[in-house]
């Protein structure tokens, strides 16, 4: 089974111990550092339902979500109370409604043409989600995307050894692998995590400012 249908069966069984019930801490805090104006465009990459995206559209942006489960598409925009509208664009499936685009398929078939200008990119659970040889593609990919637009990227660290499975560590030397040659990068914060991670495992939540 690949790595898609693992994440479709994984939304199938409601095996979605990750989407927050509330809004992300560490977006709220550090957001501003992204220094966006009103109806600037943010992406969210693998966005499933999070409840980021109605913070996000209260703050006055337009929101660009990419995300492979139709059932997560169809739970946000009934829990927004807002009725989309469906069109076909090449490979992909867009629900939109006002300030909302979300496509539904596989991130790599998305192209630049399909999201127009993104000025900003906030990833919370997109890079940990994927394991290594393709978050090396999907790096790749985000940034020809959008003409490497500056990033809020949430990560993990903890040792991988004692839990391979998502959400996967994400250390300072990988996202510098990734993206120091594009990007300024700014380690905004480190955080332990109180009481571990999972059942207890020493990790931490990191933060960082790619501009």
């Amino acid at each position: 089974m690949n790595e898609n249908s693992l994440w479709l069966k994984r939304w199938e069984n409601r095996e979605i111990g990750f989407n927050q019930a509330m809004v992300n801490s560490f977006m709220v805090k550090y957001f501003d550092s992204l220094n966006l104006s009103e109806e600037s465009s943010v992406l969210v990459p693998l966005c499933g339902k999070t409840i980021d995206i109605a913070w996000l559209l209260e703050k006055g942006h337009a929101v660009i979500g990419v995300e492979l489960s139709e059932q997560a598409v169809i739970e946000l925009f009934d829990e927004l109370g807002v009725v989309p509208a469906i069109s076909i664009v090449g490979e992909l499936t867009l629900y939109s409604a006002d300030s909302l685009q979300i496509y539904v398929g596989d991130i790599f078939k998305v192209t630049s043409e399909m999201l127009g200008k993104v000025d900003a990119i906030y990833d919370r659970a997109a890079l940990v989600a994927l394991t290594t040889g393709v978050r090396v593609a999907y790096t790749k990919h985000l940034r020809e995307l959008t003409d490497n637009a500056s990033q809020l990227l949430l990560c993990f660290e903890y040792d991988q050894s004692l839990m391979n499975r998502t959400p996967y560590s994400v250390e300072e030397r990988e996202v510098r692998k990734h993206y120091e040659e594009h990007y300024d990068l700014e380690l905004l914060t480190r955080e332990e995590i109180a009481g571990g991670f999972k059942g207890g495992l020493a990790a931490a939540d990191v933060v960082w400012l790619l501009k």
